[in-house]
């Protein structure tokens, strides 16, 4: 589920060109999908944001890949989503453990050692995303560079899989690969891509 990992919202395509980036990425291959809609460059209303949701959601479901909701529970649930995934600042962990997670799939951003033993302690997580690997344009609250050095002690930390994320190219999903992590999570190099399917296939091979 983890290998090849899109995280995508309206802010980070051109608008009108969501729907049909993430169908692009769907076809290509990709093993999970999270709606990541947020920020004042989001172009969709609340009211479209569920509507969206509901429609990608659908799209998942019927290519078999796990529909990930981040930080909103209300969404999730309305939207009956696979998964939701929460940063440290978002929503507290165990409350959303104790809300859904005998019914979603959890993921927790974890960017360093003391985050991620302290999420160890709670049962009911299934993966960490961790990171930034390198500077990333699409966060602007992103924690400091940890590098790929930081991604494996992270992974040797845990016996949870972990997603690498932030700034990631196809030039590192091999080294990404080699750390002990489960795969890569990104945003820009699909979103912004002129050839989805080709990176879609580097990310699937590393």
């Amino acid at each position: 589920m983890l290998k090849a990992y899109f995280v995508c919202g309206s802010q980070d395509v051109p608008e009108g060109q969501y729907e049909a980036v993430v169908d692009t990425a769907i076809e290509a291959g990709i093993t999970a999908f999270q709606f990541r809609d947020k920020g004042q460059a989001s172009t969709l209303s609340p009211i479209d944001r569920a509507a969206m949701a509901m429609k990608l959601r659908g799209r998942c479901a019927q290519a078999g890949i796990p529909f990930i909701v981040d930080d909103n529970v209300e969404l999730a649930k309305q939207v009956n989503a696979d998964g939701i995934h929460v940063g440290q600042s978002d929503e507290k962990i165990q409350q959303v453990v104790n809300e859904v997670g005998d019914q979603m799939i959890v993921g927790l951003s974890c960017s360093n050692a003391a985050e991620v033993k302290a999420a160890n302690a709670i049962d009911g997580i299934d993966y960490y995303g961790s990171g930034p690997i390198h500077p990333t344009g699409s966060k602007a609250d992103a924690d400091p560079v940890i590098g790929l050095d930081g991604l494996k002690q992270l992974v040797d930390l845990t016996k949870r899989p972990i997603v690498a994320i932030g700034g990631i190219t196809v030039d590192d999903l091999s080294d990404v690969i080699k750390t002990g992590a489960a795969g890569s999570a990104v945003i820009s190099m699909i979103a912004q891509s002129d050839h989805i399917a080709g990176v879609v296939k580097a990310m699937l091979e590393a």
